[in-house]
């Protein structure tokens, strides 16, 4: 059974057929996915899930893609939740991290492409196109070549040369562009009118925040339907962070969850903060944010199309914004490693170096559960640290 219903804009609120190829509104917003979550109530519990397999698709009902074979999948989702025990003493908090670099193509964006790559192929849609600052033009690239659909990824020139090498051999047209990943968006959006691709960019199609909200459902699955106190998300785009706060709210919906909802925080780097610049003034909105830099492309993201929902989840969940330094950034990187094991991607990272923040602001009190995102392996950004090693010296 699958329970789509509709397309609902968050914006102006105008819904639209779930059945048809849409974009955004027609007032620029993103379009999110609704379903019948009343009905799906009436025949799906938490028990139903016990002897699926564990991957995403286990929530296939509350997924938008209504055949079975219609799904695309490399094995993406149910990823690891670890303790960091000795961290998390060290912080006086209870630390868990949701490790997203154990999935196909090595990180979280996995998830989106496997939905929006299904769900485009259902719709009949067979050539995709979107801007990407690399991981998820990989992950695009990956799941149209197993799917069998054509594929045009645009990236910035400085992007990670082994994403760039992803996106190849996957078979998909990779373009190189000097700037940000918005200058990348204008090349796509040439593309989609003149040659007839359907533009997968980030929240400019509904599909991709679906499969990133599984992260939510898998996180209460994971932790027995009690949520943590505290979720730490690094947030370029923003849509795992949307994602998970639907998924919540689709949950408290389907009577799933015990005890209140988690404060969410959005976590940026200070060289690209316009989401914590927005917050920490009170705004619906963040600015386009001028010169944009850091080690962590994954969010380098200047200006957000769903920043008014990151703003929205934050605001009602009790939670805030933080920017940290890149310093920060690649000491966490390294730590994490050293002192469990991780090895993280620096936005990653970047979540460890703002719950540190946030402990010694008080704004995280002793003994909280707080649960951090690795959106992806830190070996796919061997450029960012360096090998310490001592040669072998025979004895002459």
């Amino acid at each position: 059974m699958n329970f789509l219903s509709h397309l609902e804009c968050p914006r102006c609120r105008q819904q639209w057929p779930a059945d048809r190829t849409w974009n955004t509104c027609e007032c620029g917003a993103p379009l999110l996915v609704r379903y019948d979550l009343e009905g799906a109530r009436r025949v799906l519990s938490r028990d139903h899930l016990a002897s699926r397999q564990a991957d995403m698709w286990r929530y296939r009902e509350l997924l938008p893609v209504r055949k079975e074979e219609n799904i695309t999948t490399l094995g993406e989702g149910f990823t690891p939740l670890l303790r960091l025990s000795r961290l998390g003493a060290a912080m006086g908090v209870e630390l868990l991290l949701k490790d997203e670099g154990q999935n196909p193509t090595g990180t979280f964006k996995a998830r989106g492409a496997a939905c929006g790559i299904s769900r485009a192929w259902e719709l009949g849609i067979r050539k995709v196109a979107l801007p990407t600052a690399g991981n998820a033009g990989a992950a695009w690239a990956s799941y149209a070549a197993r799917r069998g659909m054509e594929c045009l990824v645009v990236m910035p020139e400085d992007a990670p040369e082994l994403t760039k090498k992803e996106c190849s051999v996957a078979g998909a047209q990779v373009i190189t562009v000097p700037g940000l990943i918005s200058d990348a968006a204008k090349v796509v959006a040439h593309y989609v009118r003149s040659r007839g691709y359907f533009d997968v960019s980030t929240l400019r199609e509904p599909y991709r925040i679906e499969g990133k909200k599984t992260m939510g459902y898998e996180i209460a699955e994971q932790v027995g339907w009690k949520l943590p106190d505290v979720i730490v998300y690094p947030t370029g785009g923003g849509v795992g962070l949307i994602g998970m706060w639907k998924a919540f709210q689709e949950m408290k919906q389907l009577r799933w969850l015990e005890g209140p909802l988690p404060r969410m925080v959005a976590v940026q780097a200070a060289g690209c903060a316009p989401i914590v610049l927005a917050h920490r003034q009170g705004r619906e909105e963040s600015d386009y944010w001028a010169g944009a830099h850091t080690v962590a492309a994954g969010i380098r993201v200047p200006k957000a199309l769903g920043d008014f929902l990151v703003l929205q989840a934050l605001r009602a969940s009790g939670g805030t914004a933080v920017a940290v330094e890149d310093e920060e950034i690649l000491y966490c990187v390294q730590e994490l490693a050293a002192r469990e094991g991780v090895y993280v991607c620096p936005e990653g990272a970047a979540c460890l170096a703002a719950i540190r923040k946030l402990r010694e602001r008080q704004w995280l009190r002793e003994g909280e559960t707080v649960l951090l995102l690795n959106t992806g392996s830190g070996l796919k950004y061997p450029e960012l640290v360096q090998a310490t090693v001592t040669p072998h010296e025979s004895a002459s």
